[in-house]
């Protein structure tokens, strides 16, 4: 019987180039993302070949957008962004309005409207979850200080995207310029809408984090766990759904407080993790509609205006980063990360470009943009966070940057004076988990160390415990000589950062040839460089976990304590 195959067809062939697009792009060493766009040029209607329904396509790009809003809600997490809410909340603020400031400055000068410049400034103003994420792992530095701070500017951004949403369609009329201006006509429809939401917020507050926690729970008794996901998965979208029926907000926000809700729940990692493939799945077909938007042939045309967005990615949103975290008084090693981290976008750019291009706000010539900013800035990041040595020794060079770091250091003289009598004692490069645990061993056996960390509050804690420490960057070759390092008998450096923890081991060299060195690290190939005539020992988290593993299984099997230790050595040498 004749059929169409019009979604079939869509789904099968965004898919399959995805999977190539995304293998290239990893393979060239870049996000995937990047190859999911690209697959969705080469299936538009701008390149030669199949051109695959943009209609469905957007649907299904749709589903993407509610599981993207639902995972957000999942993994939100205001402890972590109180922990760092004294720098994230002001610097993401900050930094938003002066994006979008100069983008409508730019924008104003071209002859375009109000809300089109006000759209495309939010687009720009806001970096890609995935990409920064991807960036920060791969440096083994999500737990690290400028890690946390990242993230939390995340949150902030995130969470000023869901605002956006919820009053751009309340304002479309006067933003694209077919209203009369704002009015009492306006206000009343913004306070109408405001309600709703806040109506909507305080059910999913009070109601929706006790009801929706408690039917994954009585699903998740019963033991099946295609039944779990399956509820998942409706709950999402039912939730969504229905709070775009019946309190006329958008999806992504239904989605997000759907998210919210279930992430106070025990259930909340399981949930994450079953939704999680059907996400990444309707994200990349999300990602695949947007290049399907897309006509390549706009780089050569529009080459100014693409020059001028990706300048105020990179560079404004990159620079105002860069003197938020500096003036906050963080070290310039923190500051270039959470500054070039940010300089991009992705996603939720393309959220809000969509839904400023169905509200007739934004023109076609913007949504190009910010597709071509988001093509170059994601390609252009993993560049630039090989740039960060070079970046951070020439800054560390100018006169302005070493003033601004004394006044940072405050009362550094007092432990750099309780540092001067040292002789054969410890440099401990990071007092954090991994570090604080070695601190406290040799203070119980009574072994002198200094201490150097990037947490104040830290820093302040063994002051007060009469240990000397230093607060700022391990890397920066001034703490390191303040620590005494040419004196000391051990460096033993515990922090996360890999690029960091090279640059002082290299450093610790030149200095101190034959220092005794212990280096934490997270990668089969940091280690193989680490051992290679560079540090004494290198310690691979992982691997040390497997060991221990390992010698509880032996143990437990009779193994003989000599045995063990003989087999574990082995490991270790391997």
């Amino acid at each position: 019987m004749p059929h169409d195959n019009a979604l079939m067809t869509t789904i099968t062939l965004a898919l399959g180039f995805a999977v190539i697009g995304g293998f290239l792009a990893t393979k060239l060493r870049l996000p995937a993302i990047v190859g999911y766009l690209l697959a969705g040029v080469a299936l538009g209607p701008f390149t030669p070949g199949f051109v695959a329904d943009p209609g469905i396509a957007g649907q299904l790009a749709e589903l993407g957008v509610i599981l993207l809003m639902f995972g957000v809600g999942i993994h939100f997490s205001l402890r972590d962004l109180l922990a760092v809410r004294k720098i994230a909340i002001p610097g993401a603020l900050f930094q938003i309005a002066l994006a979008t400031g100069l983008t409508m400055l730019t924008t104003n000068l071209l002859g375009w409207s109000l809300g089109a410049g006000l759209v495309l400034g939010l687009a720009v103003s806001v970096a890609s979850t995935v990409v920064l994420l991807r960036a920060l792992i791969e440096r083994g530095a999500l737990e690290s200080p400028y890690g946390r701070i990242a993230i939390g500017w995340l949150i902030v951004e995130d969470l000023f995207v869901v605002f956006a949403l919820v009053l751009l369609p309340g304002m479309s009329d006067v933003l694209s310029g077919k209203g009369s201006g704002i009015g009492g006509e306006l206000l009343a429809s913004l306070a109408l809408v405001m309600v709703k939401v806040v109506v909507f917020g305080a059910i999913m507050a009070f109601v929706g984090v006790r009801v929706v926690p408690w039917v994954l729970g009585h699903v998740a008794r019963t033991g099946t766990r295609e039944l779990f996901t399956l509820s998942v998965l409706a709950l999402a979208l039912g939730v969504a759904v229905g709070a775009a029926a019946v309190f006329d907000v958008s999806l992504a926000l239904g989605a997000f407080l759907a998210g919210a809700a279930v992430s106070d729940s025990d259930l909340s990692h399981q949930a994450a993790a079953d939704a999680l493939p059907l996400r990444e799945a309707f994200a990349v077909l999300f990602f695949v509609s947007v290049g399907m938007l897309f006509d390549p042939s706009f780089l050569l045309t529009a080459t100014a205006g693409v020059v001028g967005i990706l300048a105020l990615i990179v560079i404004g949103k990159g620079l105002a980063a860069l003197t938020i975290v500096l003036v906050f008084g963080h070290p310039i090693r923190t500051a270039l990360t959470v500054a070039i981290g940010l300089a991009q976008i992705g996603e939720f750019s393309f959220v809000l470009s969509d839904l400023g291009r169905d509200l007739g706000i934004l023109p076609s010539a913007a949504h190009d943009l910010i597709i071509a900013g988001a093509l170059l800035s994601i390609t252009l990041n993993p560049l630039l966070f090989k740039a960060i040595d070079p970046l951070e020794r020439w800054l560390a060079d100018r006169a302005w940057m070493r003033a601004l770091l004394t006044r940072q250091a405050g009362d550094l003289g007092r432990p750099a004076r309780q540092t001067e009598l040292l002789r054969n004692h410890i440099v401990l490069c990071g007092h954090g988990r991994v570090g604080g645990v070695v601190g406290e061993a040799l203070r119980r056996r009574g072994f002198r160390y200094v201490a150097i960390e990037q947490d104040r509050r830290i820093v302040e804690s063994l002051r007060r415990q009469g240990i000397p420490a230093l607060y700022g960057d391990a890397a920066n070759a001034s703490l390191l000589a303040q620590a005494r390092l040419g004196d000391a008998r051990l460096l033993v450096v515990a922090i996360p950062d890999a690029a960091a923890a090279r640059q002082i081991v290299m450093h610790a060299r030149r200095v101190k040839p034959g220092l005794d060195i212990v280096v934490r690290t997270h990668s089969e190939e940091e280690w193989r460089y680490l051992t290679a005539g560079r540090a004494d020992a290198a310690i691979l988290g992982e691997r040390e976990i497997a060991i221990q593993m390992a010698s509880y299984a032996l143990r437990r099997f009779g193994v003989t304590a000599l045995e063990i230790a003989n087999i574990t050595q082995g490991l270790r040498r391997r």
